[in-house]
């Protein structure tokens, strides 16, 4: 049923309840047969069981969830076979208990309740359109709109313009959709005028200065392909969450958003499953290193989701750690948010840390990862990624963790830089304590993440906010790219799969080629690419690839229950091989640049140091 129990829940609940008691007396009274129905108090118990029938019929029908005051004829006709099929269970309920009331007595009070229910949820309509028209005041100029949707959230869009709502301003002139049955018909008034391939000549012919893309029902390919019609226009682009996925709780506040790079590259963002992942995480204390960092911190967020007794942000600086307990303290007060300060290079302190917390689940997600920083500085590297991986494994062996999940990269595949093969080093760590430990010990690989920090991302939106250019290494270079909290639940419900010593790999999707990345964010800043902000081509940085892999050659992938994830058992190394090569990477720690690049070649079979000049 996946009921939402809110105020207005209870609310329309609390009506329903009523409603069928006094659909039932009027329909009673309606007939001629009020004495003879309501000649006793039992009559009140037994409309009292018809009114609990009534309400588990419309929540079935899910019509205390969904968005009513947007309403269309589908929920009109819902509503009619709810409280149609509603009524003829207490009908036959009735019967059964012996219980007889003339036939007319039922399709009087249907027809009543029917109609009860529908004016009580249009009223809802009514009243928040006239706070919201209160609440804005004057609301300024409007832009000119296309809605590209004609379908139940193009009529919302439409609707809620049309009342001058403020989360979705614009004055809505012409729509478009793809369905030849709906073009030439009008929604609220407004013409559905052709379709995407209309959109350049109706934004022209219209005037329009704003584009609404309302169309979540819509593949990856058709949604990419208008979002390139769009960005080919010098309109305001924005779009909406899918309001049939919304929450009821969430209703009061959809809104328009700002059309970003995430939805032109064209890839559905998965969902946590709470189901897989509530048994590992739920009542349990959780450490999470690197806790404040992009990755660490939205990690945090999502586990709060599934109900953690404690969550332990551990992590060097202390701002961001700050910043991100008090909003985690705000949405979830039965969850104690602690911070610790330090890093994972100081034994010590992670010491201190696990034994006084306890965590039953650790997620390892601090880590240096900027990959010419650490060309220039590849001791840090070893140090922070090696070494602070190290103890962080040896310390979750020894305070008997129930899991740990180890966040790796991409880069760590057939590495070319420091810190690609510093973190393929962390997943070798890994994976050779996993075989005697009574700990669960996995790694999940994944590739660049959407405005983390240092990502690319954030450094275009600069270089086009103070005019150009920007800067691409090379015109062929692609990447991998997924949004951040994509990339932690994915790395959450990994976590869930584990059995000891799997490399997950996460579907990363296509490619993306960064040329095109900044194009895309150039467009959705109201410019036009070499002609308004020029592109410049800087060639590749030392450790830097061309392609980013997800798998090493002598590795194989099996599938798993979530088909955006797959393993890797990886390749293991003896004992006497792994103490040799931490033996040697720690003595590089004192030694030289070139003598620890060196030594990490060596420790690290699949790694290549390579420059680009």
């Amino acid at each position: 049923m996946n009921l939402q129990i809110t105020k207005r829940t209870v609310m329309l609940i609390a009506f329903d309840l009523v409603a069928t008691y006094l659909a039932y007396y009027v329909a009673s009274v309606l007939t001629g047969v009020v004495h003879e129905v309501f000649v006793n108090n039992e009559i009140f118990f037994t409309l009292g069981i018809l009114s609990l029938v009534n309400v588990v019929i419309l929540a079935l029908f899910h019509l205390y969830n969904n968005l009513w005051e947007y309403a269309s004829v589908d929920e009109a006709v819902k509503l009619m076979l709810a409280t149609a099929l509603s009524t003829l269970g207490g009908a036959v309920f009735l019967w059964v208990i012996d219980v007889r009331l003339p036939i007319r007595v039922f399709v009087v009070a249907w027809l009543l309740f029917m109609l009860m229910c529908g004016v009580v949820r249009g009223l809802f309509r009514v009243l928040r359109t006239r706070a919201r028209s209160f609440s804005s005041g004057e609301s300024p100029s409007r832009l000119r709109t296309l809605v590209v949707g004609a379908g139940e959230t193009g009529s919302l869009v439409i609707d809620r313009m049309a009342t001058r709502d403020p989360l979705m301003p614009g004055l809505p002139v012409v729509a478009t959709d793809d369905n030849p049955e709906k073009q030439g018909s009008r929604i609220h008034g407004v013409k559905v005028a052709g379709g995407s391939d209309d959109i350049l000549s109706l934004v022209e012919a219209y005037e329009i200065e704003q584009i609404v893309v309302a169309i979540p029902s819509a593949t990856l390919e058709e949604r990419k392909r208008i979002y390139d019609i769009c960005t080919r226009t010098d309109c305001k682009l924005r779009t909406l969450p899918n309001v049939r996925e919304l929450r009821i709780d969430e209703l009061d506040d959809v809104a328009l958003r700002d059309v970003d790079v995430a939805d032109l590259l064209g890839r559905d963002e998965v969902m946590l499953n709470t189901r897989s992942v509530s048994g590992y995480i739920a009542g349990e204390s959780v450490l999470v290193t690197g806790g404040g960092g992009s990755i660490g911190s939205e990690l945090c967020r999502q586990l709060c989701t599934v109900a953690p007794r404690k969550i332990v942000i551990f992590d060097m600086y202390e701002n961001d750690a700050y910043l991100l307990r008090n909003e985690l303290v705000s949405l979830y007060s039965d969850i104690e948010v602690i911070i610790e300060i330090g890093s994972v290079c100081d034994k010590d302190r992670l010491d201190d840390v696990f034994a006084k917390h306890r965590p039953g689940v650790v997620f390892h997600a601090a880590a240096h990862k900027h990959v010419p920083l650490m060309e220039i500085c590849p001791r840090e590297a070893l140090q922070n990624n090696v070494f602070g991986t190290l103890n962080v494994v040896r310390l979750a062996d020894e305070y008997a963790v129930k899991r740990f999940i180890f966040i790796s990269t991409d880069k760590a595949v057939n590495p070319t830089s420091v810190m690609g093969a510093t973190k393929r080093m962390g997943e070798m760590v890994m994976q050779y304590y996993a075989r005697n430990s009574k700990t669960i010990y996995s790694a999940v690989r994944f590739g660049n993440v959407l405005g983390s920090n240092g990502s690319v991302i954030p450094v275009f939106k600069k270089q086009i906010a103070a005019g150009g250019p920007v800067t691409v290494t090379h015109p062929n270079i692609e990447r991998y790219f997924m949004t951040v909290p994509e990339a932690s639940r994915l790395v959450i419900q990994a976590g869930g799969l584990a059995e000891g010593g799997e490399i997950f790999i996460l579907d990363m999707g296509r490619p993306v080629k960064i040329v095109e990345l900044a194009k895309s964010l150039i467009k959705l800043s109201g410019h036009e690419p070499d002609v308004d902000i020029k592109i410049e081509f800087t060639g590749l940085r030392d450790g830097e690839k061309m392609y980013e892999e997800l798998l090493m050659d002598e590795e194989s992938t099996l599938p798993t229950e979530n088909r955006s994830i797959m393993v890797s058992k990886g390749v293991d190394i003896s004992f006497d091989e792994f103490e040799h090569k931490l033996a040697d990477l720690e003595s590089a720690i004192n030694g030289t640049d070139e003598e620890a690049i060196a030594i990490l070649e060596s420790a690290v079979p699949t790694y290549r140091h390579t420059t680009n000049h």
